[in-house]
């Protein structure tokens, strides 16, 4: 069964169809919602609630790209997140475990080419990158993180945030010089292709 045909069934109350939905997507939505809050456990929530919405607004979806529709969702939701808080996220951003407990080396960054240092390194620029992206406005984070780190199409991107396409170019490439400035306080954890000439060491 296609997606259209899942959105077809979902709209007419098949709960099953919705969860396949549900399953194709939620990474996704997770990894966006975690982007722009910085914390896992209101990601969780927000991704939860995201998909309650969009469940309730299905018989909404008036075709066209239905990742960009239920993006627009988690993009919306995590505002209201923040919002919320008032404030921009300070949780720390290194993982727990399901007991609260700092997990060193967590097993998605694991990779048995590598050794114990490479990873360390990996890490570290893994949380450098997800502190340059709080820095961001929440505007320029959700561009960044649609095109960049999830791959989205500029379009896809442009109806996830009821934007122009014109606004998602220019956006993304003000968020992108954003990071480049903050990421130069980094360099050292850059690998020599992402570095300036000037800047290798």
């Amino acid at each position: 069964m296609d997606e259209a045909e899942l959105i077809r069934y979902a709209k007419d109350g098949d709960l099953e169809a919705f969860n396949r939905l549900v399953l194709a997507y939620q990474d996704m939505a997770f990894n966006l919602a975690y982007r722009m809050l910085s914390e896992a456990a209101a990601a969780e929530d927000v991704t939860q609630e995201a998909f309650l919405s969009a469940y309730r607004k299905l018989h909404t979806f008036r075709g066209g790209s239905f990742r960009a529709w239920l993006l627009r969702i988690v993009t919306n939701a995590s505002y209201d997140e923040l919002r919320r808080k008032g404030r921009r996220p300070t949780t720390a951003l290194t993982p727990t475990d399901d007991e609260g407990e700092e997990v060193e080396t967590p097993a998605w960054l694991a990779d048995s080419s590598e050794n114990p240092e490479h990873i360390a390194e990996r890490v570290e620029l893994v949380e450098a990158i997800q502190r340059c992206l709080q820095r961001l406005t929440p505007d320029f984070r959700a561009v960044v993180v649609m095109v960049d780190i999830q791959g989205l199409e500029y379009a896809e991107v442009a109806a996830a945030i009821r934007k122009p396409l014109g606004t998602v170019k220019s956006r993304l490439a003000r968020a992108r010089a954003n990071m480049q400035d903050c990421l130069r306080g980094f360099k050292e954890l850059l690998p020599s292709e992402f570095r300036l000439k000037s800047e290798s060491v």
